[in-house]
């Protein structure tokens, strides 16, 4: 789960990596299954859920970074020999930031089908996080590039009314649920107004909503 050729963990580009690999699942599961490898893709999708999880260990807290990128990226060496120090950085009411809380509630929504038939309290566990995770990035509405200067120099957002909406599309096929839905009727046009989009990437989803 590092970024590159360093240990730096950042949740944005990792939450939308994982979100799309979970995609690719659900479109190509029985597919994966023939050539053997659909317990391979799920082991090292859990993997990532795991560490998610475990980054929002309240409603409206969530972890989005691991070690200092300014070091970090100065330092080459292999994980078992890392001694350094590995501060966190935090995302919460006081210092909001939507993308992060949208894009993971994305990740483990479209997670919680994966697993829902090989194990069902695992899913469960997966929607109840993705659900807080979107009220929180919904109601404390701001960009983590406003909140966290630090991240503008290396996964910089353009906005988060993108991921508002990715995450409840992903949250409406996990659940069914019309209040997804709805919101992304409700939201739309005020939160689309992208002409006709050309790219797909971790910053910009508006291309798959």
């Amino acid at each position: 789960m590092f970024d590159v050729g360093d240990h730096m963990k950042f949740g944005f580009p990792l939450a939308f990596t994982a979100t799309v690999m979970l995609w690719s699942i659900l479109e190509y599961g029985d597919q994966m299954q023939v050539a053997s490898q659909l317990d391979v893709a799920q082991g090292s999708l859990k993997w990532i859920m795991d560490y998610l999880i475990a980054a929002h260990p309240s409603d409206n807290v969530l972890y989005i970074q691991v070690r200092d990128p300014e070091l970090d990226h100065g330092c080459w060496e292999r994980p078992e020999t890392m001694n350094g120090s590995r501060p966190f950085t935090q995302i919460n009411a006081t210092f909001p930031g939507s993308e992060m809380p949208a894009e993971t509630a994305a990740a483990l929504a479209s997670a919680s089908p994966v697993f829902k038939s090989s194990n069902p309290d695992y899913a469960g566990t997966l929607l109840k996080h993705a659900k807080t995770l979107f009220t929180f990035a919904d109601k404390h509405r701001k960009s983590y590039s406003v909140s966290i200067l630090e991240v503008q120099n290396f996964y910089n957002s353009t906005g988060f009314a993108d991921e508002l909406l990715w995450a409840a599309c992903w949250l409406y096929h996990a659940t069914g649920d019309d209040t997804y839905f709805s919101y992304t009727e409700r939201h739309g046009k005020a939160f689309t107004n992208f002409g006709s989009p050309t790219w797909f990437s971790w910053d910009n989803k508006l291309a798959a909503v």
